[in-house]
């Protein structure tokens, strides 16, 4: 049998076969998918869930023409390979190679560049109530995962649209986290395509023209409709938003999805599809454990995932042990993640204390306030989030917890370049964003153990305060099993520049990059100061080291403008010293994909790029350098 697969470089390829041939290109482009994901790494359960629907959507609509915009993303790999990318998928993630997201510079197939959840809706809409006024006849269809559906957004965009008239738009519900339920079977399939069909719609119409001069009967037969729908799906909820609800429709099975798009397709108005697929379709592995298989690394597929062996703990296992440890400690911890349990480090402390754990969905609003509620009546919650997902409730952080001055723990992890996500992850903002909130304590740890102490510092702080490490291991520091704070406010400094007065650099470093600040300074016998704290700013700390040299550089891996570097600056011109002073950290632009210490050096943020700015600053400063010997 001749492969499909290579003969299809867009959707119109595609279109042009035949019916009978599509499950054949499904299992050649799920075999793809994993094979590409094995070699690459990349996000592989959710991709291997929507094969199907990728075929049949691409199969239906008239893409580009028509919209689909992709919620979250991760799910897109199909429709990458069949929009004329398969080629490109080696480099999926890496520097320089096509994004693991939709991405509208990538490709005129990425309607809307999508990696935070539940804006799909939205989006959608807007894009169908713009075709409407243009008098364009395109659709815009919103494919959004049963977990994107806990976010008020989405809930947002779906009490907007049902009230907008004459909009072309398609809300489908790709629900992958329960199994294939027995309604969704023959039966269901033939309901769903009645229920979808122009037949159907005419009659329903016609019959509530006729009912609606009878208000009791029509109220009745209204009844009788949503009882008998509400037998075999759930969909009244929908249908109360202004949606036709259709579904639940088996999400693998083309022969009733095609036939229900294609029938969806030619009705007017908001509808929903709702469609149930299994993460990991086709791959035993991933079906088995999608979790493991979310976004794993490179693999083999014969083989599977191998359990790496155990190496340095990483700062998400420092956050999830010392929660459970202070969690023993003082009864009154309660834990809190936006549904990020795995990513946050959080398996552990759900097993060990289930009544104080709180997954609360994709919903970070609503984890902020829940956790300033739980403050107010004396708890003292610790909400574990990424950085790049704070951003999403940055109203409820200032006004709901900082306002009020309430002792709420922010973990954020991820904070600066977190590698193959790109951009959408990278915790690039948060300094600069934390540190202008009154109130509001941010650490940053140089290593595992100040990590420990500082979020016990956080903890027993009365008022807000923020840990912000990055993803990955650390250097490798000792681990005090103790929960001992540190000192708020308070930096230290590193290593002592033995260079004589008049020629001496002094390096302020936050969080991580004091480890390659410490490299580069061996290299040009600068001052390291570890300073810990972004807010208070050591400002004792800075006033004697701007006294005792001659030139101060600060580095973060964070945004430069407005961030840690500037705090330093603020001080200096409080203080009426003026010091040459070079900023470094995350320039202003969207950093790309790829192995984090590429990105690092890309920005000048390893030790190399350090040293190399610096030099460039202060050249004829550093030539005068010599090492002060002692006298014989």
């Amino acid at each position: 049998m001749e492969a499909l697969l290579p003969t299809i470089d867009s959707p119109a390829d595609l279109r042009r076969l035949e019916r009978a041939q599509l499950k054949q290109l499904a299992d050649e482009l799920r075999a793809f998918v994993l094979e590409s994901v094995s070699q690459t790494g990349g996000h592989l359960s959710s991709n291997l869930g929507t094969v199907e629907l990728t075929i049949a959507l691409h199969y239906v609509f008239d893409t580009p023409d028509d919209r689909i915009v992709w919620d979250v993303g991760h799910q897109t790999y199909p429709h990458k390979i069949l929009t004329g990318r398969r080629d490109a998928m080696k480099t999926l993630r890496q520097f320089g190679g096509i994004s693991g997201f939709p991405r509208r510079s990538e490709s005129e197939y990425d309607t809307f560049g999508t990696a935070h959840s539940s804006t799909s809706i939205s989006a959608a809409l807007g894009m169908a109530v713009a075709a409407r006024n243009l008098g364009e006849k395109r659709h815009a269809i919103a494919v959004i995962g049963d977990g994107a559906m806990t976010a008020g957004q989405a809930f947002e965009a779906l009490n907007n649209a049902g009230v907008v008239e004459n909009v072309r738009l398609l809300v489908i519900l790709n629900d992958n986290d329960m199994s294939i339920s027995p309604p969704v079977g023959a039966l269901n399939r033939y309901l769903a395509r009645l229920m979808s069909g122009k037949f159907y719609a005419a009659a329903k119409q016609a019959g509530k023209n006729v009912l609606k001069n009878f208000p009791p009967v029509f109220e009745l037969a209204k009844r009788l409709e949503e009882h008998a729908k509400g037998m075999v799906v759930p969909g009244t909820l929908f249908e109360e938003f202004g949606f036709n609800y259709i579904g639940p429709i088996d999400g693998h099975d083309l022969d009733s999805l095609i036939p229900t798009l294609q029938n969806l397709r030619a009705l007017d108005g908001p509808q929903f599809l709702h469609v149930v697929t299994k993460k990991g379709q086709g791959y035993k592995l991933a079906e088995a454990d999608p979790v493991l298989y979310h976004g794993p690394g490179k693999f083999d597929p014969k083989e599977g995932i191998k359990k790496a062996a155990p190496g340095k703990p990483t700062y998400t296992q420092i956050f999830g042990d010392w929660l459970c440890d202070m969690a023993a400690a003082d009864p009154r911890l309660i834990g809190i993640t936006p549904a990020m349990r795995e990513g946050s480090g959080l398996v552990r402390f759900e097993q060990e204390f289930p009544n104080r754990y709180f997954d609360v969905g994709i919903a970070e609003q609503h984890a902020v306030t829940f956790a300033a509620g739980l403050a107010c009546e004396g708890m003292k919650p610790v909400v574990a989030i990424y950085s790049t997902f704070l951003q999403r409730a940055y109203d409820q952080l200032i006004h709901d917890v900082a306002i009020q001055n309430l002792p709420v723990v922010f973990a954020l992890d991820r904070g600066g370049l977190v590698g193959a996500d790109g951009a959408t992850h990278h915790g690039a903002f948060d300094l600069s964003y934390l540190r202008c909130i009154p109130n509001l304590v941010v650490m940053a740890p140089s290593d595992e153990n100040e990590c420990r102490r500082m979020l016990t510092a956080a903890f027993r702080h009365d008022g807000p305060a923020a840990v912000r490490y990055p993803r990955g291991t650390g250097p490798g520091a000792a681990i005090e099993r103790t929960l001992d704070p540190l000192p708020i406010g308070q930096g230290v400094v590193r290593r002592e520049s033995g260079a004589r007065p008049g020629a001496q650099v002094a390096i302020l470093a936050f969080g991580s990059m004091v480890q390659p600040a410490l490299a580069a300074a061996e290299a040009i016998d600068a001052t390291v100061a570890d300073m810990r704290f972004v807010k208070p700013i050591d400002r004792a700390l800075i006033e004697k080291l701007a006294r005792s040299h001659d030139a101060l550089v600060t580095v973060e891996e964070s945004a430069v403008l407005g961030g840690a570097g500037s705090a330093c600056r603020e001080v200096l011109d409080e203080l009426g010293i003026e010091r040459p002073l070079l900023h470094l950290g995350l320039p202003d632009r969207f950093v790309d994909h790829g192995d984090p210490a590429k990105l690092l050096a890309s920005v000048g943020l390893d030790a190399a790029g350090i040293e190399a700015s610096i030099r460039a600053r202060f050249g004829e400063l550093l030539r005068e350098t010599r090492r002060v010997r002692p006298a014989a």
